[in-house]
Order: C-alpha cells, then sequence, then structure tokens
C-alpha cells in the first residue's frame, strides 16, 4: 500500500518542486526488472454489474499502462470478491475494507496514485497546443486581410 497521510497536492498546484523543499523522495534506487507483455484475462460473463464497470474501468484507465499479468490477476479476483460482496444478502464490513485495500494498491484511484507520486496527464490535443493556437490566429488574421 502506499504512503499514509493526506494526499498529496499535484506537482502543478506546489509552489515549488518537491526536490527543492528538502525532503528526499527516494530511499534509494529502485531495483530494476523486465516489464513483460501482461496477459489480460477475459472478465467472467457472471460477475456483477459493478465489478464489471471496476474491470472494464480500471482496463481503459491510464495506470493499467504499468499493469503486469500479477496485477491483472490481483484485479481479477478484486472484481471477483467485489461481485460475491454486492450479491450477498449481508455484508461484512471487514469484506469491504480488504477489497478497499486491495484495490488502493492497484493505485485505481487518483489519491492512491498521487500518493505514490503518479500522475497521469491529460494528453495535449494539438489544437490545444498554444504554438499551433497561435498559427491558426495568424491564419485567420491573413484570411481576413487577402
Amino acid at each position: 500500500m502506499g504512503a499514509r497521510g493526506p494526499v498529496p497536492a499535484r506537482d502543478d498546484e506546489l509552489a515549488r518542486p518537491r526536490e527543492r523543499k528538502g525532503v528526499d523522495q527516494s530511499a534509494g534506487p529502485a531495483a530494476k526488472g523486465k516489464s513483460l507483455p501482461a496477459v489480460i484475462p477475459e472478465p467472467d460473463a457472471e460477475w456483477h454489474p459493478i465489478a464489471r464497470l471496476l474491470w472494464d474501468a480500471a482496463r481503459t484507465s491510464g495506470q493499467s499502462a504499468w499493469y503486469q499479468s500479477s496485477d491483472w490477476a490481483v484485479l481479477y479476483s478484486i472484481c471477483d470478491d467485489v461481485s460475491y460482496y454486492k450479491r450477498s444478502k449481508k455484508r461484512s464490513g471487514q469484506m469491504l475494507a480488504a477489497i478497499n485495500s486491495a484495490m488502493t494498491a492497484l493505485l485505481l484511484t487518483e489519491g492512491d496514485r498521487r500518493r505514490v507520486r503518479i500522475e497521469l496527464e491529460v494528453p495535449e490535443s494539438p489544437l490545444e497546443s498554444p504554438a499551433l493556437a497561435a498559427i491558426e490566429n495568424y491564419k485567420k488574421l491573413l484570411g481576413k486581410m487577402t
């Protein structure tokens, strides 16, 4: 699980970069390994609709770019547990806490990702680029002049 405590501010919300605040952000170099192509299992057709929604959302979310086959296997298990939990007549608070904890480990929410210093950025569309917007304005001005 990620660090505890309040959700850190996004980097673009900080007055100055974290590295200038005198806080050591790393405990040393990370051990490196090889990222292998992930095998994504097919979702269970019998899952509760909320479990299927969770599966589909994770599959199309940015953090899934880092998922390995083992992460997909854990998510499959979580979705199976969510399905069981949602269909239960008597729901256990302890089971819900375990499900939420497992989802936190997969960084399924923005707060979870920010706690471990992962930020997903929205890709800039070509028309939103300031340089291209300026060129478009110049083209419009030139069109009015001719």
